[in-house]
C-alpha cells in the first residue's frame, strides 16, 4: 500500500523545508513515488503563463531552442515550471496515469483527459521532451508526467470542445469568474489588457454583469484592435493607451465614462508597472482586480497610498467558484468568442 502524503503536498518539498510546493526552492518531481493521496498524470501540454511566458521569450530572443531549453532547465532544477524572474507557473493538460487508493471516490478514471486548475509554479513536473512550442499563444507541448496533491483542483476535458480550446480557456477561467462576481448592474468597470484572452471574458462577464444602465470600458495600446473588439461585443467602449502610462490612462477612461471615476478595474496586462493605471480611474471604496501575474503587490500598495486612494485590491487568485463552468460556458453562449479562441488561441 502506498504512503500517504501530506494533502497540500508539503511532502514533496526538497528545500526549504517547513514550506508549501508554491513558496519552495525545489520540489520533489520523481514519479516513481507513489502516494495514496496523489494523482499522477502523462503531460500533453503546458499553458505557460503569459507573464512567465513572455519574459522567456524576451530574455531568449524570441528563439524557440532556447525557450525549450530555459524551460527544460528550470524544471530541472526546481522539478516545477516556476519562472524565476515572474514567480508564475501556468497549467496543464494531460492524461490520468495513476490514481491513489484514498482518491478511488472521486468522478476520475485513468485515461480521463484533465485540465489542472492549479499553477505549474507549485506541480511537480518532470519534462522528458519538448515536442512543439507555440510562441503565439504561449502554449509547449511535452512528454513527461505531472502530480496533483489531493487539494489540486482540475477539470475534465469537455467533449463539445477541442483539448487546445479548452486549454486557452481554463488557463485564464479565475479572471471571467471574477468578473461576473465583483461589479452589479448598473456599475462602469475599466478592463485593461482588453484585447487578450483574459481580457475579453471579463468583458463578456462584466457586460452581462452591469446590464444597459452600466459601463464596461477596454483599455489597448494598439489603435488596430478597437475595430475587431467593438465587433465582439464585450466593452461599450474601447479606449487607446499604454497601460505603463497611469496618467494618459486616467485622462482617456474617464473620458469614455462621462468624467466619472469606475466602480471596478480589472488587471489582465501581461507586463509590469500597470498598477497604477489600475488604481488611479477608480473612485473610493471601489475595486481594483490584479489578475495579472506581473502585478507588484508593493507598488499597488504603496501606489495607492501615495496618491490617497481607499481602494479595495484584490489579489488575482487564479481559483474562484465554479470558474471552469463559467469560463466554458462563455465559449458555449457567445459565438464570436468561441471563434475568436479557435482562430487566435488553438
Amino acid at each position: 500500500m502506498a504512503i500517504k502524503g501530506n494533502k497540500y503536498g508539503t511532502h514533496r518539498v526538497i528545500e526549504p523545508k517547513g514550506v508549501l510546493t508554491q513558496a519552495a526552492y525545489r520540489i520533489d518531481n520523481d514519479m516513481s513515488k507513489r502516494y495514496s493521496n496523489e494523482i499522477i498524470c502523462d503531460v500533453i501540454s503546458l499553458n505557460i503563463d503569459s507573464a512567465s511566458f513572455t519574459q522567456i521569450e524576451q530574455a531568449c530572443g524570441g528563439d524557440e531552442r532556447k525557450i525549450g531549453e530555459m524551460i527544460m532547465g528550470i524544471v530541472a532544477e526546481r522539478g516545477k515550471q516556476q519562472n524565476p524572474v515572474t514567480g508564475s507557473g501556468g497549467m496543464f493538460i494531460g492524461r490520468v496515469a495513476y490514481i491513489g487508493e484514498d482518491l478511488q471516490d472521486r468522478d476520475l478514471k485513468v485515461g480521463d483527459k484533465i485540465a489542472s486548475l492549479v499553477s505549474l509554479s507549485l506541480t511537480p513536473l518532470r519534462i522528458d521532451k519538448i515536442l512543439a512550442i507555440h510562441k503565439e499563444i504561449d502554449r509547449v507541448d511535452i512528454e513527461g508526467q505531472a502530480v496533483l496533491f489531493e487539494s489540486g483542483i482540475y477539470a475534465k476535458l469537455p467533449e463539445d470542445m477541442s483539448e487546445a480550446l479548452a486549454l486557452a480557456a481554463l488557463d485564464v477561467a479565475g479572471a471571467p469568474a471574477q468578473a461576473r462576481k465583483l461589479p452589479k448592474e448598473g456599475d462602469s468597470v475599466l478592463i485593461l489588457g482588453a484585447n487578450g484572452k483574459s481580457g475579453v471574458l471579463c468583458g463578456y462577464e462584466a457586460m452581462k454583469k452591469v446590464g444597459k444602465n452600466g459601463n464596461v470600458v477596454g483599455v489597448v495600446r494598439n489603435p488596430k484592435q478597437v475595430e475587431a473588439l467593438m465587433e465582439l461585443g464585450v466593452y461599450h467602449k474601447v479606449i487607446v493607451a499604454s497601460a505603463t502610462e497611469p496618467v494618459a490612462v486616467l485622462e482617456a477612461a474617464l473620458e469614455a465614462n462621462g468624467g466619472r471615476e469606475y466602480d471596478v478595474s480589472i488587471s489582465c496586462v501581461n507586463v509590469e508597472s500597470c498598477e497604477m493605471s489600475a488604481i488611479l480611474p477608480v473612485r473610493d471604496d471601489g475595486i481594483v482586480y490584479f489578475f495579472s501575474m506581473a502585478t507588484s503587490f508593493t507598488k499597488a500598495a504603496l501606489g495607492a497610498e501615495g496618491i490617497g486612494k481607499d481602494v479595495n485590491m484584490i489579489v488575482g487568485n487564479g481559483y474562484t467558484r465554479d470558474h471552469a463552468d463559467i469560463t466554458l460556458n462563455v465559449l458555449r453562449e457567445s459565438p464570436k468568442l468561441r471563434k475568436l479562441f479557435d482562430e487566435k488561441y488553438v
